[in-house]
């Protein structure tokens, strides 16, 4: 077979191999904290303000597009995790089904996608930080909280950036069922935050402040600035406060039951994860004209702070830091998953899949994934970030949906613990819906992803197609 066309066999690559191996040491509570704490993050505490100056009050429905779309990917993710339970996530489906070549690109496309989420919520939570400071007297000066790229007022590096990515990687290494129960006490300490925002916006709901409702127009437009802007260019900036529960998949090979515990953890953490947003949404853009928040930083503490609720805000805030380190802990967590995945599979050096004998975790990865993210995160702004990390979670979504199509076509007698239903649906809807994000995605945004991924594709000719188990013999063909 063709060296771009090959593809591994399921019943391989779920049997036991003489690879580097991760303890099993995982639940469905902690994949399902895993998963809120991946999704509630920077999206809704930060990346509301940015959604809501592309769509104004109509951003409730950018919340409403973007989620409908990743429900089509998470379903396909339950189905396709729970028949091939390895941590390679959309990588490891795309060997499968749609061939050695395309799975390189996916996976090249989750490290762009992982990298950039955990630097972009970094860069969040540095804002908040920072605000945090000021109310209290201790702000730290404008060019050591924002880097020297894509800011209105750029500075030489965001430190606290770079140092949460650093605290959040130290964590990982002490191992994973450790940091999975610190995980899962910080994202109750974030959902009862928002809990409390809910409670505190909502009895300022006005009616007016919804007028117009959808002053940009549905499809992405240009404004007198030439920023894009419009329902749809929302959404597929707002479509980074939805996916996480991706990285609910890589931990498969963590899992003490992943047949149904994947299943319980991807699913049960995007529905509960819609019901927050959608409640978040419609009581800040219901509190006060949206002009007035887009632009802040902590959009939630502002509208707190100018509510009234000066504790509150300061509350929500503190929430914040103490919580956003949850999605930095899930995305890190699957970053270095897939690398580990890869370097294990031969597409990158085999060095690289090594596993602490003590800790049971791939410490070494950390630490390399953990040094690339804190140079993004220190030199970067939010925006720019989180629309280039939303190209890679795209490519990832498509292909999944490609990859339960083909599967259930090919294999469709195979068993599988949990059935996507109307897989057709689901499929096509998580491909066109993905497709349709990525056009209103910014020009700059689809020029930069397939640049990355036109030096993968070198990077793949060169080194990883002779390198793979594959190439090598060392696994069968499927």
């Amino acid at each position: 077979m063709a060296f771009w066309n090959r593809r591994r066999s399921i019943d391989a690559m779920n049997a036991p191999h003489d690879g580097p191996a991760l303890k099993k040491t995982l639940g469905w509570p902690h994949l399902i904290a895993l998963g809120v704490g991946a999704i509630v993050g920077t999206g809704i505490y930060t990346l509301i303000g940015v959604g809501a100056a592309k769509a104004g009050p109509a951003v409730m429905l950018a919340f409403v597009i973007a989620g409908l779309v990743c429900v089509f990917a998470a379903l396909a993710y339950a189905e396709l995790a729970a028949m091939m339970p390895a941590s390679g996530s959309a990588y490891t489906y795309s060997y499968v089904a749609l061939g050695e070549l395309l799975a390189w690109v996916i996976g090249w496309s989750l490290i762009l996608e992982y990298s950039l989420v955990v630097s972009a919520v970094a860069v969040g939570w540095s804002g908040y930080f920072s605000g945090f400071l000021e109310s209290v007297g201790l702000g730290l000066p404008v060019w050591l909280t924002t880097g020297p790229f894509g800011s209105e007022t750029p500075g030489l590096v965001n430190l606290p950036a770079v140092a949460i990515v650093g605290v959040v990687a130290g964590m990982l290494m002490l191992g994973t069922r450790e940091s999975a129960t610190v995980n899962a006490v910080l994202v109750a300490v974030k959902v009862l935050a928002l809990a409390a925002f809910v409670a505190i916006a909502a009895p300022h709901f006005d009616p007016a402040n919804l007028q117009p409702f959808m002053p940009f127009g549905f499809g992405k437009s240009l404004d007198a600035e030439g920023v894009e802007v419009g329902v749809m260019a929302a959404a597929a900036i707002i479509f980074f406060a939805f996916y996480g529960f991706d990285a609910v998949s890589t931990a498969a090979e963590e899992t003490k039951n992943p047949g149904r515990d994947l299943t319980i953890g991807i699913v049960g953490s995007m529905v509960v994860c819609i019901i927050i947003y959608l409640a978040v949404a419609a009581a800040a853009v219901g509190a006060m004209p949206f002009t007035e928040f887009a632009a802040s930083p902590e959009p939630l503490a502002h509208i707190a702070r100018t509510l009234g609720s000066d504790t509150a805000a300061t509350v929500i805030a503190g929430a914040a830091i103490v919580a956003l380190p949850t999605v930095l802990l899930a995305f890190m967590y699957g970053q270095s998953r897939v690398f580990f995945v890869m370097a294990r599979d031969g597409m990158l050096p085999r060095k690289l899949a090594r596993v602490s004998e003590k800790r049971g975790s791939p410490v070494l990865m950390t630490g390399v994934t953990a040094i690339l993210m804190a140079i993004i995160a220190g030199l970067f702004s939010l925006g720019e970030l989180a629309a280039l990390a939303n190209a890679g979670t795209l490519a990832a979504f498509v292909a999944v949906g490609a990859s339960l199509i083909v599967l259930r076509i090919q294999q469709p007698k195979r068993e599988r613990v949990f059935r996507a239903p109307l897989w057709p649906v689901v499929g096509l809807g998580a491909i066109l819906g993905c497709l349709y994000l990525f056009v209103s995605l910014p020009v700059s945004t689809q020029v930069n992803f397939l640049t990355w991924n036109a030096a993968g594709l070198v990077l793949y000719l060169v080194f990883a197609r002779r390198n793979t188990r594959l190439a090598k013999g060392e696994e069968a063909e499927a």
